[in-house]
């Protein structure tokens, strides 16, 4: 049974950061890509950050040079990183497993609210 639980979100100020982290359970991790997603209040779910099971990064363009994504495959754990947060950047953030030799992230975490006041 595969499990994801999130934690670190919490309240932040404008120009804060905060760290979120994501441990995993249940499948291979280090053969699979990790991914961070985001639902701001009343919009849909949007990418913010992924990483592949060989380290590449990728990231949404409003996220760039402020996130880092990151993960430690002996703990079975990914993490995002954010600085220089803004009042846009609230929102339920959840990681996600791509399972090495598939095309979607199909194990998603319950989630943790990050709000950034302004």
């Amino acid at each position: 049974q595969v499990q994801l639980v999130e934690s670190g979100g919490g309240l932040a100020h404008t120009g804060g950061s905060l760290r979120l982290s994501c441990v995993a359970s249940g499948l291979s991790f280090s053969d699979d890509d990790m991914g961070w997603f985001r639902q701001p209040p009343g919009k849909e779910r949007e990418f913010v950050a992924r990483i592949t099971w060989a380290e590449r990064t990728y990231y949404a363009d409003s996220v760039k040079g402020r996130f880092t994504i990151s993960r430690d495959n002996a703990k079975n754990s990914t993490y995002l990183q954010m600085n220089s947060l803004e009042p846009e950047d609230t929102a339920v953030y959840y990681c996600a497993v791509q399972p090495r030799y598939t095309s979607l992230f199909v194990y998603w975490g319950q989630g943790t609210q990050v709000t950034v006041s302004s």
